[in-house]
């Protein structure tokens, strides 16, 4: 008898527990992505509605700080470093906090995203950048609170802001001209020392052309400065396998004597019995 009122009350919770009914957010949540340049935009927040009611100098006050948006801190995040307001703001994510008057928005990039709501104790070390804009009335009412990526180049854009009729924008730059420099040094001065390490390994362990692979890792350590051991590991199987007992060896005590001085005892052993089986030790 137990047994079947416990099997009841287990059929009844998984019923009951099925049967949640969902229901539409008051303030959703949005997700926007957008590619500024070369650089990734994330924004996060959730959308309130205007529903009959005065927002800025009554719903938000005005000289209060204010979350912009609803619920959990709206966050943006950026792939690269950008520059707001003339300050460089680290890539990474960020809330964004406002203190609206009639006239300006000063709009704060906080480091701690993890606030639901304004933070109970604001930290200014925490402000990685704070922007004050101008804002300006629209000729319309819009009815959900609205941030939005526009004005986009190909070095910078800007967040907007627009909810009732208010419409405001923070401008950012982000760093296409080096990173499209960098890559185009690159690209031009051919493949770098992790180019060629990269494709001799490749090589060696997809069984290709082990020639080819070993003038590759030549390449590779002879644009490092200082190679390390388990470079000169690679590099002592790859002369093995091209039958090249003598550079294998060579490589393998280089291997050896970076092992000991970096403490690392899986790459002694493994050089030491393969010394052993070439003949080194």
């Amino acid at each position: 008898m137990k047994k079947l009122l416990l099997l009841v009350a287990l059929v009844a919770f998984t019923i009951n527990a099925k049967a949640q009914i969902e229901t539409p957010q008051p303030s959703p949540a949005s997700k926007l992505e957008q590619k500024v340049g070369l650089t990734d935009v994330t924004l996060e927040y959730s959308r309130p509605g205007v529903r009959g009611r005065t927002i800025f100098g009554d719903l938000v006050p005005y000289g209060k700080l204010w979350r912009a948006g609803a619920n959990k801190n709206t966050t943006v995040t950026f792939s690269d470093d950008v520059t707001i307001a003339g300050k460089t703001v680290s890539a990474g994510s960020y809330a964004i906090f406002i203190t609206p008057s009639k006239t300006s928005w000063d709009v704060f990039f906080y480091t701690d995203t993890n606030n639901w709501g304004t933070p109970q104790n604001w930290d200014e070390s925490k402000v990685a950048a704070k922007a004050t804009v101008e804002t300006h009335e629209v000729p319309f009412s819009v009815e959900t609170f609205t941030i939005d990526v526009n004005q986009i180049t190909n070095n910078g854009a800007a967040l907007e802001f627009i909810w009732e009729k208010t419409y405001t924008a923070v401008p950012f730059s982000v760093p296409t001209g080096e990173k499209v420099s960098a890559a185009i040094d690159r690209v031009m001065n051919g493949p770098g020392a992790n180019d060629y390490y990269a494709a001799a390994v490749y090589y060696l362990e997809e069984g290709k052309d082990i020639n080819q692979a070993k003038q590759w890792i030549d390449k590779a350590l002879s644009l490092v400065e200082t190679p390390r051991f388990w470079q000169y590991r690679k590099q002592a199987l790859i002369y093995a396998e091209a039958g090249d007992k003598k550079g294998a060896i060579e490589a393998a005590k280089k291997s050896l004597e970076g092992a000991k001085k970096a403490g690392n005892a899986d790459y002694v052993k493994m050089n030491t019995d393969s010394l052993k089986a070439w003949g080194g030790l």
